[in-house]
């Protein structure tokens, strides 16, 4: 097992990690229109490399298309959700707990890449808050930002994890993963990544003090 004086790098996805997570947004808006608990995650979830979710991930459709595509995917589930309602519900909220554990990390010495599956902005509108003041702050803080609207790729395609690892210079075993979606954090282990599932920030920071050794609070 890799032990912490292994490590070199930590590598943290964005929402639902820095930020809320957007499916406390989805419960919301599925308790407020008689949906199904999550029922957006299931649409989501439904053709996971080729739906409207991973298109629009992936910057191969617009915020116009991606509207009409999620309605559609969504209705042959048995309930139509219009694209727009889901992107309008991405915006989540600063963990400053996690951004301080960042910054004990990068004090530390580490090396560190934010790894986020993102959509880019249309007509001006930035529906994932990547633009908004608190955000850009914490985005300056990583070395490298892997986004996957910008390179065409996303997470869990292997793909991703291994860019990151060569635009920081380190090998896999060398990282320390953290991303609250199994389906992401999969590939990374089976690359010999440690990896932390991220419940809530309080869990994910002890989780991080046990794997490096050190106090992030």
């Amino acid at each position: 097992m890799t032990e912490a004086k292994d490590i070199k790098a930590v590598l943290w996805d964005f929402g639902g990690v820095i930020l809320s997570s957007p499916f406390d947004a989805f419960n919301e808006y599925e308790a407020q229109h008689g949906l199904p608990a999550d029922f957006i995650r299931t649409v989501n979830a439904t053709n996971p490399d080729a739906n409207a979710w991973a298109r629009l991930e992936r910057s191969e459709v617009n915020h116009g298309e991606f509207d009409v595509a999620f309605a559609e995917e969504s209705a042959a589930l048995g309930h139509e959700v219009r694209g727009a309602d889901v992107l309008a519900l991405l915006a989540g909220q600063v963990r400053p707990e996690m951004v301080r554990a960042l910054d004990k990390v990068i004090e530390a010495g580490y090396r560190t890449a934010c790894l986020t599956n993102n959509v880019s902005k249309s007509d001006k509108i930035d529906p994932t808050a990547n633009e908004r003041a608190d955000v850009t702050e914490v985005y300056a803080r990583f070395e490298a930002i892997i986004e996957s609207s910008k390179v065409g790729f996303r997470k869990p395609e292997p793909k991703f994890y291994t860019t990151a690892c060569e635009t920081l210079g380190v090998q896999p075993d060398e990282c320390v993963y953290l991303d609250d979606l199994g389906i992401n954090l999969k590939p990374a282990k089976a690359m010999g990544m440690q990896t932390i599932k991220v419940l809530g920030a309080e869990q994910a920071i002890s989780d991080l003090e046990g794997i490096l050794g050190i106090p992030l609070r």
